[in-house]
């Protein structure tokens, strides 16, 4: 019987029922999340969270600061398990039809499998060459044939390569702000994760190096299935298949970015993303 972290990654997909539409029209589910609280201490901060992400999509959550989104994502990787005093009080979240938060689930192979890039680009304190690499020496990849073709392979991945391939042996903290957060998406795609987790990727850059990130977002759904933290409207609008939207720790929406935008079915919603509050 498979463990659950190699159940991981070989379930086949399932697609979601789809309500009265075509199978071949609605993306299979990769991560299931149902029911969901999640408490810091005595305060619960997400409340009976149910939604399906769909696969090789990216879905954006949104809503004002401190409804949750943020919590939720790190949920996705079990980063709150980093902070005292969390806990899922209820529900559950599957990737592939496996519970992440069984006890015998292998978290740092879940982390591989689910990627995480932060608000502030964090490049470590190396060169280029040492960041895209950084994870997989801790693999134990020795073989440099094997490292340069991944290097290349993820900066190129990135849109970075040729802005970089002549001095990959420099620091990358000598790179500009957008070059860096481009730097930090190369590094996780380079352990070939199947999913990418973005908090407000762009909220320190400015509007030429956010266009090339959210260009770059357009490219790598092609292979990974991304969620996206934003507090830009416009960029959620200009990014994502699929919006949640989200007020004091519940869900309020979920559906089509188009139809979150356009014709919202929650007034609350509505008042939302047309700027009336939040």
């Amino acid at each position: 019987m498979d463990s659950p972290t190699k159940s991981l990654r070989s379930v086949s997909h399932h697609p979601a029922s789809p309500d009265g539409k075509s199978t071949a029209a609605v993306a299979p589910t990769l991560i299931d999340i149902e029911n969901l609280d999640f408490h810091y201490g005595a305060t619960q901060a997400l409340h009976g969270i149910s939604l399906k992400v769909p696969d090789r999509q990216v879905t954006a959550f949104i809503g004002p600061s401190g409804c949750g989104k943020s919590t939720l994502l790190r949920c996705l990787n079990r980063m709150n398990d980093l902070i005292d005093g969390t806990r899922i009080g209820a529900g559950s979240i599957k990737i592939r039809g496996v519970d992440i938060y069984q006890r015998d689930v292998d978290v740092i192979e879940l982390r591989k499998r689910v990627g995480m890039v932060f608000q502030k680009s964090n490049p470590f304190p190396k060169s280029i060459y040492e960041n895209i690499t950084y994870g997989l020496r801790l693999q134990g990849v020795k073989d440099k044939g094997r490292l340069d073709e991944v290097v290349e392979k993820s900066l190129r991945g990135a849109a970075l390569w040729d802005e970089v391939k002549d001095r990959l042996h420099a620091s990358g903290l000598g790179l500009s702000g957008g070059q860096q957060q481009r730097l930090c998406i190369a590094r996780t795609i380079a352990v070939e994760p199947e999913i990418i987790l973005m908090d407000e990727p762009c909220s320190a850059l400015d509007p030429i190096a956010t266009a090339k990130v959210e260009e770059l977002i357009h490219e790598l759904k092609l292979k990974y299935t991304i969620v996206i933290v934003t507090h830009n409207m416009q960029q959620a609008a200009r990014c994502s298949d699929k919006t949640a939207f989200f007020y004091l720790g519940k869900l309020v929406e979920f559906a089509a970015t188009r139809t979150i935008f356009m014709n919202p079915e929650n007034p609350q919603t509505e008042a939302y993303v047309s700027g009336r509050f939040g």
